[in-house]
């Protein structure tokens, strides 16, 4: 094994699940930074070791340890000649661009504080993140846009004195093109020492959260959490030079659980497809010409992954397949299986952790089921009046931490001290998501707290009603949210996307609520119908169910 796993855990190698649980630990060196310990350390020992496999639709790059070590340290001097030094937040907005990877561990070696974005945010988004993180620069895409709301935001900022980076080759007034000033900047940054140099408990990275039921939270890391990202790569089943791909844009944290930090501590190489448009087949096409050994994406690529003729494309080097994000239909996978052969592995976990549940390699999966806590989380299941719960009952997920912090979990909301401690009080950290376990130990994913449904006396999570209709076969994707009513206080109302195939009728909506019926608790059929071309989503592909509600209180 040529990956440096065996420098930071106790054990490498796992028989099973239990295993695995039991005798995971990491071992953290003082003053950890994974860009000088992890990727410098590999440019190293072995700098040809293939670290990112890079392409959009029209080329393809290929990166070496040896080649991020000296990208990373000309945009590390290049921050420095602008002032950027340890503490200081920047954000990047860089889509997929292969310079995201430049950026981030640059930032690391400096101390500075990582905040990825979305390209997706508008002029009154920017002011926001600016204001509340104190954001000294921004480095971001020149296309989409994007440069112009930044613009705009910089113009409405009249107290902050923004240092703006552009990524691209053409220029622009107020901007400094990155390309061209790492072309000039020097190729070696030396270690800092003595104070200058990063701490453990420092903060690395922070993360909006997607906001999928109100303002974004400011998520903060600090250097331990590539750390918990090994957990990750286990529950992924990475190999040593092999190549992983997780399909996430850079402005969500998903990127960091798939394309960096677990990856390369196991020797993995990371494949990044940095499309313009979503299609199927483009991704299937550049995933199977590359030879990606190892997949992860969200529940709503896998139902456009499965639309395809997948008997076209070639998966013969394709071991595993994962998936994360929102809860597993499993129609999905199911599908998943019959095609490709492979059963898709669930897991669990939030913008403020790592995995923590998850379906491990040594665990034999079931369908819908998030799988089973993760090494040194200790998960359990609080009901309202917060006593443990039973078997089958339903309660909100907890990590306790009164015993031990583990590794990954987050250390709070970044200048926000009393949102902390709403979430994170008497031992544990409140995830805001409800689930229920079996005899087995598996742990079944119900909704969040916020999308729970009261109707008639009844308490009904949106997850189990959607995987119900969309196991008709009309039904692409879909969202169950509820509704006011008079007498049952609230009703629950389905808002579907339909297969190309399939045309909005009410002889449809009929036919599926009668197969919901069918399929589930008749109580839980949605009592109305809602068939739309698109579902209100976060950039992580997230369904924003809170938009729906919104939506329909205004009516």
């Amino acid at each position: 094994m040529s990956s440096l796993l065996d420098k930071f855990v106790t054990k490498v190698d796992f028989n099973s699940y239990q295993d695995f649980k039991e005798n995971f630990d990491v071992k953290i060196p003082e003053n950890f930074n994974f860009a000088y310990d992890v990727v410098d350390e590999y440019a190293h020992r072995e700098p040809d070791k293939v670290a990112l496999v890079w392409c959009n639709d029209d080329t393809d790059r290929t990166f070496t340890f040896k080649d991020l070590k000296e990208y990373s340290d000309r945009a590390a001097n290049f921050f420095s000649q602008q002032g950027i030094k340890k503490g200081d937040r920047v954000m990047l907005t860089l889509k997929s661009r292969y310079e995201f990877w430049f950026c981030i561990l640059a930032l690391h070696k400096l101390g500075a504080i990582t905040i990825p974005a979305t390209h997706m945010l508008k002029t009154k988004d920017i002011v926001y993140r600016v204001k509340k993180a104190g954001i000294k620069m921004v480095v971001c895409i020149a296309e989409d846009g994007v440069t112009e709301y930044f613009d705009e935001a910089d113009n409405e900022l009249k107290d902050v004195d923004l240092v703006k980076v552009l990524v691209g080759d053409e220029g622009r007034d107020g901007w400094l093109n990155f390309r061209k000033e790492i072309q000039n900047a020097f190729p070696e940054f030396k270690r800092p020492t003595g104070d200058a140099n990063t701490r453990n408990d420092e903060i690395m990275l922070v993360y909006f959260s997607s906001g999928t039921t109100g303002m974004p939270k400011m998520v903060s890391h600090d250097h331990t959490y590539p750390f918990g990202h090994i957990i990750t790569a286990h529950w992924q089943n990475v190999i040593d030079d092999g190549l992983h791909y997780t399909v996430a844009d850079t402005g969500w944290a998903k990127a960091m659980w798939g394309q960096i930090y677990g990856q390369w501590f196991l020797g993995t190489a990371v494949f990044v497809y940095d499309y313009d448009r979503f299609d199927a087949g483009n991704m299937l096409d550049k995933s199977s010409y590359h030879g990606v050994t190892t997949f992860c994406a969200p529940p709503t690529i896998y139902r456009f992954l499965i639309q395809e003729d997948l008997s076209k494309y070639d998966f013969s080097k394709l071991q595993y397949a994962v998936t994360a994000g929102e809860p597993l239909n499993p129609e999905v996978y199911n599908k998943f299986h019959e095609l490709t052969g492979h059963k898709l592995m669930e897991g669990f976990g939030q913008t403020e952790c790592v995995v923590c549940i998850a379906n491990f390699p040594w665990m034999d999966p079931r369908p819908g089921s998030m799988g089973k806590p993760g090494p040194r989380y200790d998960i359990q299941l609080l009901n309202n009046e917060g006593n443990l719960c039973d078997v089958g009952e339903e309660g909100e997920i907890v990590i306790k931490t009164a015993d031990n912090k583990p590794p990954g979990l987050f250390r709070g909301y970044f200048k926000e001290e009393e949102r902390t401690e709403e979430a994170w009080h008497d031992g544990y950290y409140h995830t805001g998501d409800t689930a229920w376990m079996d005899e087995d130990g598996y742990f079944w994913f119900v909704g969040r707290n916020d999308d729970m449904i009261k109707s008639s006396g009844y308490r009904i999570g949106p997850f189990e009603v959607e995987s119900a209709v969309i196991s008709h076969p009309s039904v692409l994707e879909c969202a169950i949210t509820g509704i006011p009513h008079p007498v049952r206080g609230q009703v629950i109302k389905a808002t579907i996307v339909l297969t190309a195939s399939y045309e909005a009728s009410d002889e449809l909506a009929k036919e599926i609520q009668d197969h919901v019926k069918q399929v589930t608790a008749p109580y839980k059929y949605p009592r109305v119908i809602e068939f739309v071309d698109e579902l209100p989503k976060t950039i992580s592909g997230k369904i924003r169910r809170v938009e729906i509600r919104e939506k329909d209180q205004e009516q």
